[in-house]
Formats: structure tokens, C-alpha cells, sequence
């Protein structure tokens, strides 16, 4: 369940109509993977009346930039997320970080014709609320955190057990792609054998799958996560020296 403090920022967001998506721990929530998080994460349309909106929803919010970097789309569309600290009475010490931008996915326009939407709350509190499909969320989680690697996991389980008695040709070409468990992926490649050639082809721990070599798997995998997060270790490190020379320059904190 969404908390309040986070239904009342989604609400005026919606209100100034910001076309962002919710992303983050409360969008895994969303799609049974519970993450315990107090904060709000958004990815944001990075064009001029969007931020127009978006600033003008913070003004609502009574909220202001914490740390680096300032609020500004140079910053958005080079990567960084912009971190604000809500103090209206509602909402008060309630964090949202906004980014625009996002290693391996795709751009906003993209990620706004897949998303998903979730109605939550009942009148008058009803809300629409737009979320970071599950294939970019899964992509999105993909850092060098060691925290996000467990939840990938139980996102795409959570996927796979709601429907795998209702398989789509999406649905399984996600799960052959992402799953992370030796077990249903060895599953899924004997319930699906046709689709699981091609991906096998593709990636090698669908292919060891398909040999029924559990270690095999386990080493794919493994591998697969220490090219992600070694990716992104390269991906951040360029923002995070520019992160410190505004920091330097303002007398500010870094943040990740």
C-alpha cells in the first residue's frame, strides 16, 4: 500500500499535471515485490513545460532542493537526480527524487507509451497513478547496489507466478530474459522450449537452462549482474565528479 504522505505528493502532481511516472521501491510495491521506502521516486519528462509544472507542484508541496545538483534540465538530461524535501504539514520531511534520465533504459517518450497505470484510493482520495512499466523497472533496478539485485529477483517472480498460467508471447520472452532463479528458468524453458531457442541464443544462462546445468546457470547469472553493476560503476562515475565539484563550488553535500 502506497503510504499517505506519498498519495498526497502523486495527487498534486497529477493536479499541476506533471506527466512523470513513478518509479523506485514504492513502484515495486505496485507489482508485488514489497520494498520498504519512505521516499518518492519519479522519472520526469525533461521539456520545459513539464519542469515548468513540476516546479510549480513543488511550490505546492512547500519543498526545496536538498544537496547537489540544483534543480535544472542540464542536470536531468545528463543523469543526475535531483533530490527535493517536502515541508508542507501533510507531506512534511518526505523526500522525492527526480530524474529524467536512466542508464540503460529508454527515453521518456518510450517509457510513457508502456507504462502502467494503477488506480489507488477510493473518492475522493481516488487516484490514477502513472507507473514505470515492470520490463523498465526491471532495467532501472539494474545498478550497483547491492540491494536492488534481490528485489529484480522478486519482481520478476512475482510476474511470473501471477501468470504463468496465463502466458503471453511478452510475457514469455520477460521471463526468459530476466529470470533469475535456476529453478523457474530451467521451468520456464521446458514449459516454453519454441521461445527459449532464440533467447538462448542470446543469453547464456537461457542456454545453460536448456542443458538443465544448474551450475552453468548459477555462473551466468553471476556474470550477468558483475557486467550490470560494473556498467553502472562506470555510468556514475563521470556524475559523480561533477556531483563533487558542485559540491565544492556550493557548499553543499554529494549524494548518490
Amino acid at each position: 500500500m502506497i503510504p499517505s504522505p506519498i498519495h498526497k505528493v502523486l495527487l498534486v502532481m497529477r493536479e499541476h499535471g506533471v506527466r512523470s511516472l513513478l518509479m523506485g521501491g514504492q513502484a515495486c510495491v505496485l507489482y508485488g515485490a514489497a520494498e520498504f521506502s519512505r521516499d518518492a521516486d519519479l522519472v520526469v519528462l525533461a521539456d520545459m513545460d513539464n519542469l515548468r509544472r513540476l516546479a510549480d507542484a513543488f511550490v505546492t508541496l512547500d519543498a526545496t532542493v536538498e544537496y547537489v545538483p540544483p534543480f535544472e534540465a542540464q542536470y536531468l538530461e545528463r543523469g543526475h537526480a535531483v533530490h527535493f524535501r517536502c515541508a508542507r504539514q501533510d507531506v512534511r520531511d518526505l523526500r522525492v527524487d527526480v530524474m529524467a534520465k536512466m542508464r540503460g533504459v529508454d527515453p521518456f517518450p518510450a517509457l510513457w507509451e508502456r507504462r502502467t497505470t494503477v488506480t489507488l484510493g477510493e473518492t475522493p482520495d481516488r487516484l490514477d497513478v502513472d507507473v514505470l512499466a515492470l520490463t523498465d523497472l526491471v532495467k532501472a533496478k539494474k545498478t550497483q547496489r547491492d540491494k536492488d539485485w534481490p528485489m529484480i529477483r522478486r519482481l520478476i517472480e512475482a510476474n511470473y507466478f501471477s501468470f504463468r498460467e496465463d502466458p503471453t508471447a511478452a510475457r514469455i520472452d520477460f521471463w526468459l530474459r530476466e529470470l533469475r532463479s535456476p529453478e523457474l528458468l530451467v521451468e520456464c524453458v521446458r514449459s516454453f522450449p519454441e521461445a527459449a531457442q532464440p533467447v538462448g541464443r542470446e543469453r547464456a544462462a537461457v542456454a545453460a537452462a536448456m542443458r538443465d546445468e544448474p551450475e552453468d546457470i548459477e555462473r551466468e547469472l553471476q556474470h550477468e549482474q558483475d557486467v550490470e553493476r560494473a556498467n553502472d560503476r562506470a555510468y556514475w562515475t563521470p556524475l559523480r565528479k561533477e556531483l563533487e565539484r558542485l559540491r565544492h563550488a556550493e557548499g553543499g553535500h554529494a549524494t548518490d
